[in-house]
């Protein structure tokens, strides 16, 4: 039943070695479901719902619905499965909320992060849901695709997908889509938001649940270097927090005095003049001044994480127009990691000066789970393998498929406690 790639390969070898592990598995997969069988309110969406999660843990080579019907089902079930995505009446927030209860009981203990990224999903045509040639992260290039906005936590007992949205392109709200909208059952209602106002949202959400113990939140620098992303997060007292930006962000070194030089003639001047300017973070990296330390940020399953790192204490740099301002208050972290292949990555932090840098390395660390999250995901669990043009079918597929990456969470911590005794 189960794709093997998605293990160890030595748990998968004592794991196998025991021949009654095949039904074990099939026993925790049925009461692990069991948990979400409340949230249907007839018999048969669970059977289906069961044998979606069964296709995705399965060695298919495609993970959409028709091929999963024909090999758990039969022919005659395609279409009562197509009609499970498409027409049941299943709300599938009370499955999102069980599944946030079940992940914070697994991995949400600790001081862990919430990280926001999006991804892309390579799609033929312009008919389906919020599909466009748009920048495509997984190809590194513009592409025909769709794309969804994910919230992933990250801690000391693991990390997994924690929340998720569909994006939807400003042009999907014109009067020129209104029939493919209508055609690709859009919500009435739903209106257009920024991938950046979407991660906000979902961010501070899961935040006020307080279903996971967050000290940080974290993000790629599509949305660190929005300033407005930033200002808008609402951390609650101890949580800060660690965005990565790009080589143009600016920073002040020292605090800059602001004047108001008198004018010779014509009206006083409305803004203040910096008694001098920002420093851009690439200089930082490059100023010799400031070496770079090679650390152990942390032990990860592989051994030991090692990297070169600077930080400093700086101020952050806003823009109004063509105008740099700095505001009372805004002293925060700056942050630089150089990875094998001299690549330098920049972060900035608004904890505390008298924060630990351990703190800052092991913060540095919970950023690049999401990326697992998704190769897992897409390589393992067949979330890009839909073949839909329906908004509806494509959120239900996200959510079986983060429903499923839960549960290998599990086997693998099953496997852990295994091999220890």
């Amino acid at each position: 039943m189960m794709n093997p790639t998605l293990f160890d390969p030595i748990a998968l070898e004592a794991w196998y070695s025991d021949e009654n592990n095949d039904f074990l598995l099939q026993t925790e997969l049925e009461n692990y479901l069991q948990n979400y069988f409340s949230c249907f309110s007839q018999q048969p969406q669970r059977r289906w719902f069961q044998t979606f999660i069964q296709g995705l843990l399965s060695p298919l080579e495609r993970k959409s619905i028709e091929p999963i019907a024909l090999h758990f089902s039969g022919e005659k079930y395609v279409r009562p499965l197509q009609q499970f995505f498409t027409r049941s009446p299943f709300d599938e927030q009370p499955l999102l909320d069980t599944y946030q209860e079940l992940l914070s009981g697994q991995i949400g203990a600790g001081c862990g992060m919430l990280s926001v990224d999006d991804t892309s999903f390579v799609k033929k045509g312009k008919h389906s849901a919020g599909v466009k040639r748009q920048y495509c992260g997984c190809l590194g290039k513009t592409e025909n695709c769709q794309s969804g906005v994910f919230l992933a936590y990250a801690g000391d007992k693991g990390f997994g997908l924690v929340d998720y949205e569909r994006y939807l392109p400003k042009e999907w709200f014109s009067e020129d889509y209104s029939k493919l909208r209508e055609q690709c059952h859009i919500p009435e209602g739903k209106t257009f938001a920024t991938k950046n106002e979407i991660a906000q949202r979902m961010r501070n959400q899961v935040i006020r649940s307080g279903r996971f113990q967050v000290q940080w939140v974290g993000c790629d620098a599509a949305y660190g270097n929005d300033h407005v992303f930033l200002d808008g997060l609402e951390l609650p007292e101890g949580v800060w927090y660690f965005a990565a930006t790009n080589a143009k962000e600016q920073v002040f070194l020292e605090y800059p005095q602001q004047l108001f030089p008198e004018t010779k003639r014509g009206r006083p001047r409305k803004h203040a003049v910096l008694s001098h300017g920002p420093t851009s973070v690439r200089d930082i990296a490059e100023d010799p001044s400031l070496p770079w330390e090679t650390v152990v940020l942390a032990e990860g399953a592989k051994g030991p994480i090692i990297a070169e790192r600077k930080f400093l204490r700086c101020f952050s740099c806003r823009a109004d127009g063509s105008r740099n301002y700095v505001r009372p208050g805004d002293e925060i972290w700056l942050y630089l990691r150089k990875y094998a292949d001299d690549e330098t990555k920049y972060f900035v932090c608004n904890a505390p000066a008298d924060l630990p840098v351990e703190e800052l390395d092991w913060a540095a660390t919970l950023r690049w789970p999401i990326e697992q999250c998704f190769e897992e995901c897409k390589s393992n669990l067949g979330m890009a393998d839909y073949e839909c043009r329906s908004y509806q079918v494509w959120v239900r597929h996200k959510l079986f498929v983060m429903i499923t990456h839960l549960f290998t969470t599990q086997i693998r911590e099953m496997f852990k406690k295994k091999q220890s005794h």
